[in-house]
């Protein structure tokens, strides 16, 4: 007798009919929404209809064909909406319990949402699922499928809207002119409103059976920062921001030090392999960009080459460093030379495994060697900068200091450039542009610190 378990699919059952094997292939039931409709609530006015009903209209319709394209079982949910809960108890633990198990985020453009700043915090906590899950897999993972409510022109969109790989014709050229809301509104458009929302139902099914993004750990939606930048920074300018990586690479490691977490260059260092298969460079300048920013990722052998300890600075910057980068003797002595001129605008980040038996055994060795090559960055800024410094133990809790430390770097950035006007006579056109949109941000407060008196009045 021919054994059929060879032919039997993991989680699978097999049946037998007439001499044929069928092996049958069944998915773990999962039914979390397919979709998060994100939207910009629209104000009363005048004592007529509630305005946001086109909005709900738009939504039912989307269940009703993501329902008829799927298998959901009947009750559960095929999208969400925050219509009904943001003004009830629980409302930021819910809104953030769905933007961690959803599949697909459909922001509906508008003026109105790219102004929004809870727009921008549902945005910035969907994104950052699909940043860790790239950084796990190093797969694409776009699950952002946009529709557009009112047209936007691009100068309007602020950056993670901008960079989106999105064809919008695909929908229909009315709904290119008119959006959602000009189609819904008038009859003589009904068709083209069906077709567009067919074709936005078809993508999420497409996107969300494709992608399959990890469920993530719930964010605080009260705590965490907008996509968009802080308010009235203005969308489609997003604000500079320098990586500046200080690592080896896998041809100059020091005795002893295994290769597996270096690459060619020292933007393929990866300090939380094998837990996370992308490099850390590209993984925070997601995080960066995920903030608006326009990141530029260079080697602290680059950034030595334009000392700007006694000027203005040009931009504000993160320092990721790797603490066996210590053990050559001149990356050390340019390190202490670069501590030395007391940057408070450039932000330390010390990346450092937990699961990496080599650092583990050498971590001693290794921290004092930077508290004696650093002792300014290592005590430099708030609670939480410090922290940053001491050694950032997993990709999690690097996603989630990023944003504090960012802040922080621009904010001294700000502080700093004003504190040196260039010549007068010049030409200041430039810098007031770079600088523009960094004026108007607002402190961090995607996990709060404890107040420090001691350092909370100069950041140094």
């Amino acid at each position: 007798m021919i054994s059929l378990a060879p032919l039997l699919i993991r989680d699978a059952s097999a049946t037998q009919d007439g001499g044929r094997v069928y092996a049958l292939t069944h998915r773990r039931a999962d039914h979390r929404p397919y979709f998060f409709l994100s939207y910009a609530h629209t104000p009363g006015y005048g004592g007529g209809s509630d305005p946001d009903m086109w909005v709900e209209r738009l939504f039912q319709d989307l269940c009703g064909h993501v329902m008829a394209m799927t298998d959901l079982p009947a009750g559960a949910a095929a999208g969400f909406m925050d219509r009904e809960i943001r003004s009830g108890e629980g409302w930021s633990e819910r809104l953030g319990a769905v933007l961690a198990s959803c599949r697909v985020f459909v922001p509906l453009f508008s003026p109105r949402y790219f102004a929004s700043v809870m727009c921008g915090k549902e945005w910035y906590a969907f994104e950052q699922r699909a940043i860790h899950h790239r950084a796990r897999s190093n797969q694409p993972a776009e699950a952002i499928v946009p529709a557009l409510w009112v047209p936007v022109p691009p100068s309007q969109l602020p950056g993670p809207a901008e960079r989106l790989q999105f064809n919008h014709r695909d929908f229909g050229d009315r709904y290119v002119s008119d959006g959602l809301y000009g189609l819904i509104k008038l009859r003589l458009f009904a068709q083209d409103y069906e077709r567009a929302v067919y074709e936005l139902a078809k993508r999420i099914v497409s996107v969300a059976d494709t992608v399959r993004i990890d469920t993530g750990r719930p964010l605080d939606y009260r705590l965490v920062p907008s996509a968009f930048g802080p308010p009235d920074s203005g969308a489609g300018a997003p604000r500079p921001m320098r990586i500046t990586i200080a690592a080896p690479t896998r041809h100059d490691l020091p005795e002893g030090r295994s290769p597996e977490y270096y690459g060619d260059n020292p933007q393929e260092w990866n300090p939380y392999h094998p837990a996370a298969a992308r490099p850390l460079a590209y993984v925070a300048e997601e995080l960066v960009r995920s903030l608006n920013y326009q990141a530029v990722v260079t080697t602290f052998d680059e950034e030595t080459g334009r000392p700007e300890g006694k000027q203005a600075p040009s931009t504000p910057e993160i320092l990721l460093v790797d603490r066996w980068a210590l053990q050559d003797e001149d990356c050390r002595r340019r390190l202490a030379a670069f501590d030395a001129e007391n940057r408070p605008w450039v932000t330390m980040v010390v990346p450092w495994c937990r699961d990496d038996h080599q650092s583990r055994a050498a971590e001693a060795e290794l921290i004092e060697k930077l508290e004696r090559t650093m002792p300014v960055k290592m005590r430099q800024g708030r609670a939480f900068c410090r922290a940053a410094a001491k050694g950032v133990p997993t990709m999690e809790a690097f996603g989630q200091i990023l944003p504090q430390v960012v802040e922080a770097a621009a904010q001294q950035y700000l502080r700093h450039a004003t504190a040196y006007p260039p010549a007068t006579g010049g030409r200041h056109s430039e810098r007031t542009r770079l600088m523009g949109p960094m004026g108007l941000m607002g402190p961090t407060r995607f996990i709060p610190d404890r107040h420090d008196p001691a350092t909370d009045a100069e950041d140094v």
